[in-house]
């Protein structure tokens, strides 16, 4: 599943091509891992939020709490019976702008980055949801279809991307008709495939 995208485009274009209310002086990772701030449109505004649903655990070891991680994908097929995602999908729907998404490709301990996008577009929507947390403040989640066949030999999820006349009823309309809307891309994407080692850096805590 996705851990990684980019999205490139500055807040006012992403207010611009989705008929949102902009944000004044929004501050976002331009490449974004779990736990980032990226930009999201709901409600029908602009907004920075962090990628991932806060996740606890305990440990084994010690039997103490540890610090919470990012939950930053949500299957199609758990949204409306998990309790982690069934109230957001129903009721916090949110539209995620993307330049293009990455997945690891190669041998373990030899993955590189593969990037896909939309071709000839610069940015493009993603179905997401979101809700509060007391940890990270708002927050959000990419929602995962089955993946095409084009990407079939790096994975088999990826993200929900939503054509333009869909983008009102994925974030407005109701619960049934927002899940419709869950399939899998059948356009073409863009793929870059890169040297750039997919460890290369760690997330934040």
């Amino acid at each position: 599943m996705c851990n990684l995208y980019r999205m490139t485009a500055p807040a006012d274009a992403v207010a611009k091509l989705l008929s949102a209310v902009p944000s004044a002086g929004a501050n976002f990772a331009a490449k974004v891992y779990p736990k980032y701030t990226g930009l999201v449109v709901a409600q029908g505004a602009v907004r920075t939020m962090t990628w991932g649903f806060p996740r606890h655990a305990v440990s084994k070891r010690t039997g103490k709490p540890l610090k919470p991680t990012a939950t930053n994908n949500a299957r199609d097929d758990k949204l409306r019976g998990n309790p982690m995602w069934r109230d957001s999908f129903r009721d916090r729907r949110c539209l995620i702008p993307v330049t293009a998404w990455a997945e690891a490709e190669g041998p373990d301990r030899h993955m590189t980055r593969t990037w896909y996008s939309l071709p000839g577009r610069e940015l493009f929507a993603v179905a997401g949801i979101w809700r509060p947390s007391g940890e990270w403040g708002e927050v959000y989640s990419m929602v995962m279809v089955p993946g095409s066949e084009q990407m079939s030999d790096v994975h088999d999820r990826m993200p929900t991307i939503l054509s333009a006349d869909n983008w009102t009823c994925w974030t407005d309309g109701a619960p049934d008709e927002a899940f419709s809307l869950l399939r899998t891309w059948d356009g073409p994407l863009a793929v870059d495939r890169t040297p750039e080692p997919w460890f290369k850096r760690s997330n934040p805590a």
